[in-house]
């Protein structure tokens, strides 16, 4: 056959099938691309959906694993049986039903064999299966294999016609569609895949909570999720773990998806010298644990977790211990809960309980199920079995019984039956006589030709007899199984009951029914600190306590030891409970926890700010924004290096990811250089590096969205910008510090309201000696400030010390600046006055 494409929408099949006189004379037949893509997407998706992917809601597995466990099956690797090599079960399960690659077979044999992936593992394996550090398998050729006995339960019966089997892929054997499963293997065991527009996640179970389940449902029902939710509490993981809260349970059992937030087994111990480690016994299901560790101390590394001296894996093959070693006076609680929060020691499993669902018609149908459906699909699959296990018993027995009614009919007539089978010439000539004497059936004459003659002694006889009343009960029962549904309900119960006795265990997973998220607030302790940014972006936090307070007019303490030519831009003040939304100068927000800043001595660099915010080539912080959560109808006010201005509500940025959001669009060539937070009834002043101010109300700027540009502020001359923005205060003073380290204090009274977008007014006389402005803040007598310059020093002083001069002065010395020194940055810090402080 030969494909031809045209230049519009048709597919051309060069075909010598029978068509149309016009398709037999051109040899063409015409098909709609469009339409021929779609249908073989479909069936593509189709096959992927039922023949790979998705696993059957009776028995619980996927084609490849039902393939893997019935070749083992009819090998003969059972448990009664010696270890077979692995790569025997996948031959012949390739050879026979499963045509694709050994790789993917021999990976599913394995995934059935691991004990921290399967609740019941069904095949037992002998060798290197991997780890749950993620260590591969050893090689088939290596491995060795037999099935479990609990997969016994999966296979009971299978020889009893219980089940449909269908042709294999070249016609040559048969297999089962669904094996007997005389357990709930979806249940107890889960299953997780990925087919075309769909997936399922189903987690384990324990076995003895899923068969009380299904029997109390066979004797009610009508029961609803919340009654079954009595005997299955929750998933099962092998690997145990502690559920978080009821509620994503209660969500995945009553819709079929839902959120499960599974912890880490953990505890704080104390050893020598007082010091504590968290030593950690379980994990959450399918958590890599050589990449946790990994994560761990990576976290560590980039001092994004404070406090952990030490990490070591202890674990063994008696179970799992990795212990962490913490710093003395570390706080083991705070450690541990943001391990949780920034680990795998705390991981989410999402239920999608989708599993494929046997129409009356014979095809499947992919369907999200809840806990009852789940349950109500097992019972009708299991009563399914023993019907049909009953018809091939009774089948088998009266099949039985009428040959030993031959027999006792031949037995009662045994001189006779003798001589027509002496005077019969053939075997099939006395079969006839026989047949024509005493109305026998051919299979009933040929039981009594093929009869030995020591059947015929009196001892045989009563066996036969008795074999035969027997049969005769057997039947009966069969009969009535048959004719009354609830003695098949009462097969199930037993057999269950049964089984759960035989396999059933302990719970492994704990459940809790705290549906609280972690509030590490509650374990940090809300001190005042000093957030530091430098040039080239690097951040710590440090206590307010490390800066003593000097006289004015010093040269200040090493506050930041940094590279060579890096500096500090910026300091700011808050609390470690304090939620910091950062601005950078291309108007994008990110937003970090305080307590996620590392914590760094006075002369530590700190942390580069890259590894805490996914910030773009060239993009630098240039405002930070401290946040309690509890600020109600306030704005965003942010100002421009070149004027602009602008109004945001503040809820706009509650939802920031973690790449960040547009706060506002910049022209070409602007930044975003302050930002103010602000209850939209303020003063707002703009001061510029020349000196220049400008006062005007918060109201004659509208409220905008995070989009948009702003208005214009300030009218600046062409070699002017703006250095700083402030939010008007009563009673305060405005302070203004020069790059050589001058400064002072003007009233605020002296700042009058203006119309915004004017040239302002005067506030600083900039000369060679002052330099320019580079910071203003608004202070009064009981705060401090800060002042930074180009080569790390810091300094702090009281505002009472520094001189209240009117707006066109030069002011006074605040810091001294040593030759190509330059001061870049102000903060100010309310001082709460206390003894320590008038000592100090």
């Amino acid at each position: 056959m030969q494909i031809k494409i045209s230049f519009g929408r048709e597919l051309i099949l060069m075909s010598d099938i029978k068509n149309s006189p016009e398709n037999m004379e051109s040899g063409i037949i015409p098909v709609d691309i469009e339409a021929e893509m779609k249908q073989s997407f479909i069936d593509y998706a189709m096959s992927v959906i039922v023949d790979r992917a998705l696993p059957d809601i009776r028995d619980g597995l996927k084609p490849v694993h039902r393939r893997i466990l019935y070749t083992m099956h009819i090998s003969g690797f059972t448990p009664d049986k010696p270890y077979r090599k692995s790569v025997a079960t996948v031959g012949e399960t390739l050879k026979s039903f499963h045509p694709h690659g050994d790789a993917a077979v021999y990976d599913s044999l394995v995934r059935l064999a691991q004990d921290f992936t399967m609740r019941y593992p069904l095949i037992d394996g002998h060798g290197n299966f991997g780890s749950i550090d993620g260590d591969a398998p050893a090689a088939m050729r290596y491995t060795e294999a037999r099935l479990q006995k609990i997969a016994l339960e999966m296979l009971r019966d299978i020889n009893k016609d219980a089940v449909d089997f269908k042709p294999n892929f070249d016609d040559h054997d048969v297999e089962p569609v669904v094996l007997p499963s005389r357990f709930p293997n979806l249940l107890v065991n889960g299953s997780s895949g990925i087919a075309v527009g769909m997936a399922t996640n189903i987690p384990p179970h324990n076995l003895c909570e899923a068969i009380d389940a299904i029997v109390y449902m066979i004797d009610h029902p009508d029961a609803d999720i919340p009654e079954l939710m009595e005997y299955i509490k929750g998933p099962d993981f092998p690997t145990g773990g502690i559920i978080i809260g009821k509620k994503g349970i209660y969500d995945a059992y009553t819709t079929g998806k839902g959120r499960i937030i599974v912890r880490a087994v953990t505890e704080i111990e104390t050893y020598s010298g007082n010091r504590q480690r968290i030593v950690v016994t379980e994990l959450p299901y399918q958590v890599n644990k050589a990449r946790l560790l990994e994560k761990i101390a990576s976290l560590v590394k980039e001092k994004r977790i404070e406090g952990i001296s030490d990490l070591r894996d202890e674990s063994d093959r008696e179970g799992i211990r990795i212990v962490i070693e913490l710093k003395k006076d570390t706080n083991a609680n705070v450690v541990l809960n943001q391990l949780f929060v920034n680990t795998q020691l705390q991981d989410t499993f999402n239920v999608n309980m989708l599993a494929l669902i046997q129409l009356p018609d014979g095809k499947f149908e992919p369907k999200v199920v809840n806990l009852k459906e789940m349950i109500y699909y097992y019972i009708q699959h299991q009563r399914d079995v023993i019907r049909r296990r009953t018809k091939y018993d009774l089948e088998k027995a009266e099949a039985r019984a009428h040959i030993l009614e031959g027999l006792k009919i031949a037995l009662d007539h045994l001189d006779e039956v003798i001589n027509i089978i002496r005077q019969s010439h053939t075997e099939n000539q006395a079969k006839e006589k026989l047949t024509e004497r005493f109305g026998l059936s051919e299979k009933q004459s040929q039981a009594i030709v093929d009869m030995r003659l020591g059947r015929l002694t009196a001892l045989e006889r009563e066996k036969i007899e008795e074999e035969y009343n027997e049969l005769l009960k057997e039947i009966a029962h069969y009969r009535e199984i048959l004719e009354k549904p609830e003695l098949v309900d009462a097969i199930i119960k037993e057999e269950l009951i049964e089984i759960r006795n035989k396999y059933g265990d302990e719970r492994r997973t704990k459940i809790t029914n705290d549906d609280e998220d972690i509030v590490i607030e509650d374990l940090i302790d809300n001190t005042d600190i000093v957030i530091t940014l430098t040039h080239y972006g690097y951040i710590k936090r440090t206590s307010v306590d490390e800066y003593k307070i000097q006289k004015r007019g010093g040269r200040g303490v090493m506050g930041l030891t940094t590279r060579e030519d890096d500096f500090v831009t910026s300091i700011y003040t808050a609390t470690t409970h304090h939620l910091l939304l950062f601005f950078t100068n291309r108007g994008k927000v990110y937003k970090l926890r305080a307590w996620d800043i590392p914590e760094a001595g006075r002369h530590a660099k700190g942390t580069a700010i890259v590894n805490l915010l996914e910030l773009e080539p060239g993009e630098k912080v240039s405002a930070v924004i401290p946040i309690t959560g509890e600020e109600k109808d306030m704005f965003l006010f942010m100002a421009t290096r070149q004027g602009m201005v602008k109004k945001t509500p503040l809820e706009q940025f509650e939802n920031i990811r973690k790449g960040g959001l547009i706060a506002v669009t910049l022209k070409e060539g602007d930044e975003l250089i302050e930002v103010r937070l602000t209850d939209g009834n303020d003063d707002v002043i703009l001061i510029t590096k020349n000196g220049m101010s400008i006062r005007f109300p918060e109201s004659d700027v509208r409220p905008m969205g995070r989009n948009s540009q702003g208005v214009i502020g300030i009218k600046l001359s062409d070699d002017d910008e703006v250095i700083s923005m402030l939010r008007y205060t009563e009673n305060t003073t405005l302070l203004v510090v020069t790059e050589n380290g001058f400064g002072k204090r003007t009233d605020i009274e002296e700042y009058k309201v203006q119309n915004r977008g004017g040239k302002g007014i005067l506030t600083y006389k900039v000369t060679e000696k002052t330099g320019f402005v580079v910071g203003a803040k608004l202070v009064d007598d009981q705060d401090d400030i800060l002042l930074v310059n180009t080569d790390g020093n810091i300094i702090r002083l009281h505002v009472g010390e520094i001189s209240i001069l009117s707006r066109v002065t030069q002011g006074v010395t605040l810091m001294k600046t040593a030759e190509g020194s330059k001061v870049v940055s102000v903060a100010r810090i309310t001082r709460e006055m206390n003894d320590d402080d008038e000592e100090e």
